[in-house]
């Protein structure tokens, strides 16, 4: 660690600097060309999504054929255009969500060591764990924004090609169409709590390495890897510990009552995930001797 290092790390910051720092963060991160390709990516996934259905059913046919194939609540698209959201969440959530996720948490410090920046920031008045938080505090916003991207996208594109109402429940009950955007509001939330174990995953990764592409590539490979395994029926012992096990339990919103143990046990595995990889990061990143 260099003395500038050393100083920065002990004098005192104000809220109002961290503040800046964090602003100064989504400013830099939500600039990138990177990031908005990502965000136009997963904005288009609803459009394919709500005009493949349209045109599968223009001949009167129900989306799916009937079988149940396709992701869930896609049958109820033509009856409501609401039910986009759920699907395009359902359908971007095993894949494309957590790879933005990753590309973003894997770049956060390694990207900046492959820049150079990384010694200068240090040099500022933040401190590794302040820094660290930072970068941990700006991946799970775009985790809460790409979330939001791909429902607002889905709730435009499902009004424009379908009809809206009242919809019905996975239980058979109706609710207002008031209550079902509450409840995709929730899903929402729900899907981009469901990523902060991803995000923490990345940031871990982004530290062991200096190069930006390594770790977006060693991310999304985990990824890919992890949701493998969680198919594979002689690891069901395990598969319960998988961060990506109980992605989907967010349908259970769309319940009569709402049921919440699989909710609960996401939530909480993601907490988890959270922990472990974020003291990880923190351990290696505060011990790393920083030469760029």
């Amino acid at each position: 660690m260099s003395r500038a290092d050393t100083a920065g790390a002990v004098r005192p910051v104000s809220p109002l600097w961290t503040f800046g720092l964090l602003r100064s963060e989504l400013t830099t991160t939500f600039r990138r060309w990177r990031t908005l390709a990502l965000l136009a990516v997963l904005a288009g996934v609803p459009v394919l999504v709500g005009i493949a259905v349209k045109m599968e059913t223009g001949d009167g046919s129900s989306a799916g054929g009937g079988g149940g194939g396709g992701p869930a609540f896609i049958s109820q698209i033509t009856n409501n255009g609401l039910f986009l959201v759920f699907t395009a969440l359902a359908a971007t959530l095993p894949f494309f969500l957590p790879m933005a996720i990753g590309v973003v948490a894997g770049d956060a410090i390694a990207g900046e060591s492959n820049a150079g920046t990384l010694r200068y920031l240090l040099v500022a008045p933040a401190g590794r764990s302040r820094l660290l938080l930072t970068k941990y505090a700006t991946v799970v916003i775009f985790c809460l924004v790409a979330t939001l991207v791909v429902a607002v996208s889905a709730l435009t594109v499902g009004a424009l090609l379908f009809p809206l109402g009242d919809l019905t429940t996975i239980s058979g009950t109706r609710i207002s169409f008031a209550e079902g955007l509450g409840r995709a509001l929730l899903i929402a939330l729900a899907v981009a709590a469901s990523l902060i174990g991803v995000a923490a995953l990345g940031l871990f990764v982004s530290t062991l390495t200096g190069s930006g592409i390594a770790a977006m590539a060693t991310t999304v490979g985990l990824l890919i890897t992890v949701q493998i395994l969680d198919q594979i029926p002689q690891l069901h012992a395990l598969q319960p510990y998988f961060f990506s096990h109980y992605w989907l339990s967010f349908a259970d919103l769309m319940r009569e009552p709402v049921y919440w143990d699989d909710l609960a046990k996401n939530l909480g595995l993601q907490a988890l995930y959270a922990a472990v990889f974020g003291s990880a990061a923190w351990a290696r990143f505060t011990t790393k001797d920083i030469t760029a």
